[in-house]
């Protein structure tokens, strides 16, 4: 182009626009921040400036300037990020959606398991599936997005449902007809009550043909940035081909993984 020209510098992702619209030390600025990652959390001011192309006083200086401004640590002669740089990133994740921010999560997993998972919402005493990936397996339940089901007799309901405050769960217990929709349905409020104090405490739910006959599911708790139950993720599977014992073993560990994904894009600190 006549009016740009686009220079990598060796070694860098340090593109350099001259079009008098780009800003230079904002790149470079940038720069610097990314060169922390998971295999590189703590580095020194020379391995700045390898990773980033700058000259050593070039990379001191965005430093310190970031050391200022709080996105990053020092100790002695190594840096590091501080959490403050998560405003970055959620500055921009704020402004997505639950389905947005999942459904990358979920073709992951699914991706990785061969079977179904679904993110849903509480709505009143149902679930509302808002996120959804189909395995690609010729016999598939077609559960769609704006599928409702009753939360009691769902591993999802059980996690979202554990996750309410005491009082509004009791309001819940009081005002729910417990259908048995198989004969594994859980009826009774006060052994419904009984298994939401384990899901509370294990941190996952587990179902197993309470809602259809031949469909087990696992569920995990999506939290939000202060830390609360907004959402669940799951895994359903055919109790003809996977055991209760091998959903519990091989599926909840990734499903685990998954929802603790889409829980820190959501802001929600690690500790929650």
């Amino acid at each position: 182009m006549a009016d740009a020209e686009t220079e990598l510098e060796t070694g860098t992702t340090v593109g350099r626009v001259r079009d008098g619209t780009f800003v230079q030390s904002l790149d470079r600025g940038l720069a610097v921040i990314r060169a922390f990652d998971a295999q590189h959390p703590v580095l020194n001011l020379s391995e700045v400036a390898r990773a980033t192309g700058l000259t050593r006083a070039a990379a001191r200086r965005f430093l310190l300037t970031l050391v200022h401004l709080g996105y990053v640590r020092v100790e002695g002669r190594e840096f590091s990020l501080r959490p403050r740089v998560l405003e970055l990133g959620y500055s921009y994740l704020s402004g997505l959606t639950l389905p947005e921010v999942s459904q990358p999560h979920l073709e992951a997993l699914v991706s990785r398991v061969d079977e179904s998972s679904s993110v849903s919402v509480l709505d009143g005493d149902d679930v509302v599936y808002v996120a959804r990936v189909h395995t690609k397996r010729i016999m598939t339940v077609m559960i769609t997005v704006g599928t409702r089901f009753p939360a009691y007799a769902t591993s999802m309901g059980h996690v979202l449902l554990a996750g309410l405050p005491d009082a509004e769960l009791a309001d819940y217990l009081a005002r729910a007809e417990l259908a048995p929709l198989t004969s594994r349905t859980v009826t009774d409020p006060g052994a419904l009550r009984a298994r939401l104090g384990e899901v509370r405490a294990q941190g996952y739910a587990v179902v197993d043909e309470e809602l259809e006959e031949g469909l087990r599911s696992a569920a995990a708790p999506v939290r939000n940035r202060e830390g609360a139950v907004v959402a669940a993720v799951n895994l359903s599977v055919s109790a003809n081909r996977t055991s209760l014992r091998r959903l519990e073993d091989e599926f909840v560990p990734p499903l685990l993984e998954t929802a603790a994904q889409i829980s820190r894009d959501l802001g929600c600190p690690a500790s929650a």
